[in-house]
């Protein structure tokens, strides 16, 4: 593997800091219910396992794995649907978590195909929102920052599966 230069744009302590405000909100709004949170495969890990375990609702997960990137650093517009949900949604509270949201058409897909399965509420929250790449009207519900157009790695966002362990949000130079 060739050694790319990374900056960090975003520090340990700052994602830290803003997940357990994300989580605290999660819980404020959703006191008193269960809610199902689907990650989206692979990059949401990280994000979605920090956010859980700061929250106090009971929650349970199932993941989903879509693909539109392969290996390089741009979308290639065709969404790969690899892996689907294990149970049902029907009826649930069902919060979508992403670690990156892009272009939107793999969330616009991943919202109209849950949609259909009759969730009680469907939203989506991302630890990143690009909205200057946006191709298709939707937004995320709730956001923990909002970056420029850059290629980012860490936190479980990856270059060709690499750099997804970095403890904070990298730029490759």
């Amino acid at each position: 593997m060739m050694e790319l230069q990374i900056e960090e744009l975003i520090s340990q302590e700052d994602l830290e800091k803003r997940i357990q405000e994300m989580a605290e909100e999660l819980d404020r709004v959703y006191a008193g219910k269960e809610l199902r949170m689907v990650g989206i495969l692979k990059g949401s890990v990280y994000f979605l396992c920090e956010l859980t375990k700061r929250m106090k609702t009971p929650v349970t997960l199932d993941f989903l794995s879509v693909s539109s990137y392969g290996n390089g650093t741009s979308s290639t517009g065709v969404i790969h649907f690899n892996k689907d949900l294990d149970e049902s949604i029907e009826g649930l509270d069902v919060i979508l978590v992403e670690d990156i949201m892009d272009t939107g058409r793999t969330l616009s897909f991943l919202m109209d195909v849950l949609q259909e399965r009759k969730p009680a509420s469907l939203k989506v929250i991302t630890l990143l929102d690009k909205p200057s790449r946006r191709l298709v009207s939707i937004e995320p519900w709730m956001t923990g920052f909002t970056i420029p157009d850059r290629f980012v790695v860490g936190y479980g966002l990856d270059y060709a599966q690499n750099y997804r362990n970095l403890p904070y949000i990298g730029v490759i130079e």
